[in-house]
């Protein structure tokens, strides 16, 4: 059993470093003029992560868009934001910096002051449901379908679906072929789009091979975030039948 379930995590890696291979072979033009591959400079995070909590199988994975200036960006780590890294999930590493790096978007690891919002209300979420981190990932993962992080010459994020067709084709392709590698792996039952792009993607994608939905992103930039995300996202995943309510063998 323990051998089954490193290779799980083992086979993540080589993904993941697949991954890396496919999408640093692409160009991306104006408005971007920074890219980051926190699988490239950021290496050691990612892999800390998968090693610890990517044993197969899992019932339950979580996908989000792509890396967050100060979350994955920093830590490697989806939602990464570092308090909840370093002290809830347990994991810190060295962190290197990207080839480019924008001076308004400054790689710092696991010194960065500032907090991911959307990071730390995920993980928040998680923490104060769970309690502690073998909890959730016994059943769950938290992945991202792009690993990318573009940012334009202001210093803003530009998200892949406003990329130019040319750019996001060849992107979407690389990262269409991850996502069917993670759910070979993984087996999960349900895939759980964290906003409507994500879901948008897993349903293009994988078709009708897995259980598709999708829960509130918990982006600053959505009103509805601000108030008790974590109780709206464990409403929507009863109603999908994720999971039941307390009374239920199987709880969010």
């Amino acid at each position: 059993m323990a051998s089954a379930r490193t290779d799980g995590a083992t086979r993540l890696a080589t993904a993941a470093r697949r991954l890396r291979r496919d999408v640093g072979a692409l160009s991306f033009g104006a408005p971007v003029t920074h890219v980051y591959d926190p699988l490239e400079y950021a290496w050691r995070g990612h892999a800390a992560y998968l090693a610890t909590y990517g044993q197969a199988p899992k019932r339950v994975v979580f996908l989000g868009m792509n890396p967050g200036p100060f979350g994955m960006a920093q830590t490697g780590v989806p939602f990464g934001d570092v308090d909840s890294v370093r002290d809830w999930l347990g994991l810190e590493a060295k962190i290197g910096r990207p080839a480019l790096e924008h001076p308004k978007r400054p790689v710092l690891g696991f010194d960065c002051p500032r907090s991911e919002v959307s990071g730390a209300r995920l993980w928040g979420a998680i923490r104060d449901h769970f309690g502690e981190p073998r909890r959730f990932f016994s059943e769950r993962f938290i992945t991202n379908y792009c690993p990318l992080l573009f940012v334009e010459e202001s210093g803003r994020n530009r998200t892949p679906d406003k990329l130019p067709a040319r750019e996001r084709e060849p992107l979407f392709a690389a990262c269409d072929r991850h996502l069917r590698r993670v759910v070979e792996v993984l087996e999960p039952e349900w895939i759980i789009g964290i906003g409507a792009f994500a879901e948008t993607r897993a349903r293009e994608v994988l078709g009708d091979g897995v259980r598709i939905g999708r829960v509130l992103h918990p982006s600053p930039a959505n009103p509805r975030a601000h108030k008790g995300w974590g109780s709206s996202a464990r409403r929507e995943l009863q109603a999908l039948g994720v999971c039941a309510n307390r009374r239920s063998r199987r709880p969010c």
